[in-house]
């Protein structure tokens, strides 16, 4: 199955997902891998909870189940239970214009829908890619066809019915830009501002680096959870007091179109999410010409030890000797892997097989 894959005549697809919304900042991506399995596709149902700015494919229809986009949507019961009973009577109503289902994230809409699913014999495909995991994590695994993520250190790596995937990083958007200056010396982090993706880390190891005297500067871009206000709001007040003199920024969440340029604007790219997540900002960072380093252990069998920590302090080792070499080490290679067409084309050639 190449790169010059033919859309499947008769392959139709319902896809389920939190948010379809290109300018979301953390789920923005997936607009583009409805596009591309679009392409691959005869035709896609979408059921989302948030809608915002789409654009979906001709042969791709959008339905939401209303959630506010704009504001803080009420976690009552009785609201949970009104999005439950819409979602389900969608899954029916679409019933005949759909084959197979891909459930991107969320497993409680295959502990929701799961089994009318298979009573009516559709197969079920869950991607799920982090390191924690429930009994209600396997439940719902128990209902899929099969079950998808990228890291072998997933909670959901240890089915047997797991299929390991590429990342998924659109390298027609990630990549160089001539126009865009790399900044000297700089330092990007990008990511939610949650105690899960660990950016006290990288600020400890920078803690070190202006102790030891080295020049740099850091870019740290992202915005929490309205759970983890606090939690940001320490991390800005510690930055404060550590005396980095203007060396730190903190900003706030960007948009799939702007991150290129935030990508290629920045020599060094810093992940610290632990290993079972396998961001897909390494490899975007990657795409658009950074040095990565990274704490996940699958990306070090990838990319190799030299992009890969375990400690603050080793963080500040790998920190110190990438600010010291500006040609940096380029990982293309490893995005190229990696890319949305690569994905699409697996994830469908698995869902064909499986018919």
């Amino acid at each position: 199955m190449g790169k010059a894959m033919e859309r499947i005549i008769g392959m139709r697809l319902l896809i389920v997902t939190q948010v379809v919304d290109q300018d979301d900042p953390v789920l923005g991506f997936f607009t583009a891998w409805i596009e591309e399995l679009a392409k691959k596709t005869e035709q896609v149902e979408i059921i989302c909870l948030k809608m915002g700015q789409a654009d979906v494919p001709k042969n791709a229809r959008l339905y939401s189940l209303g959630k506010p986009y704009s504001a803080e949507a009420t976690k009552s019961t009785g609201t949970r239970i009104r999005y439950a009973v819409r979602f389900l009577k969608l899954v029916w109503r679409l019933r005949h214009d759909y084959d197979a289902v891909f459930v991107h994230m969320n497993q409680e809409y295959v502990l929701l829908a799961g089994w009318l699913w298979r009573l009516l014999g559709k197969r079920i495909y869950l991607w799920r890619n982090h390191y924690a995991g429930s009994w209600l994590t396997d439940v719902a695994a128990a209902f899929c066809t099969c079950v998808f993520c990228t890291s072998k250190h997933s909670y959901t790596a240890k089915y047997k019915k797991t299929i390991r995937m590429p990342v998924g990083v659109d390298t027609e958007r990630f990549k160089p830009d001539e126009r865009v200056k790399r900044i000297s010396h700089s330092i990007l982090f990008l990511a939610r501002m949650s105690p899960s993706k660990r950016p006290d880390m990288l600020l400890d190891a920078l803690t070190q680096l202006a102790r030891d005297g080295i020049k740099f500067t850091a870019n740290f871009v992202g915005s929490p959870l309205p759970s983890d206000e606090s939690y940001y709001e320490g991390l800005v007040g510690r930055a404060g007091t550590l005396g980095f003199d203007g060396k730190v920024t903190f900003l706030p969440a960007v948009t799939k179109e702007s991150a290129p340029r935030i990508f290629c604007s920045h020599e060094i790219f810093v992940n610290t999410s632990p290993s079972g997540m396998l961001d897909k900002t390494i490899f975007e960072a990657a795409a658009c010409g950074c040095t990565v380093l990274a704490s996940s252990d699958d990306f070090a069998l990838l990319a190799g030890s030299e992009s890969h920590f375990n400690s603050i302090t080793e963080l500040a080792e790998r920190l110190s000797k990438a600010l010291a070499n500006s040609s940096g080490r380029s990982l293309s290679a490893v995005a190229t892997e990696n890319s949305l067409t690569r994905l699409a084309e697996k994830l469908v050639g698995v869902i064909i097989g499986k018919r």
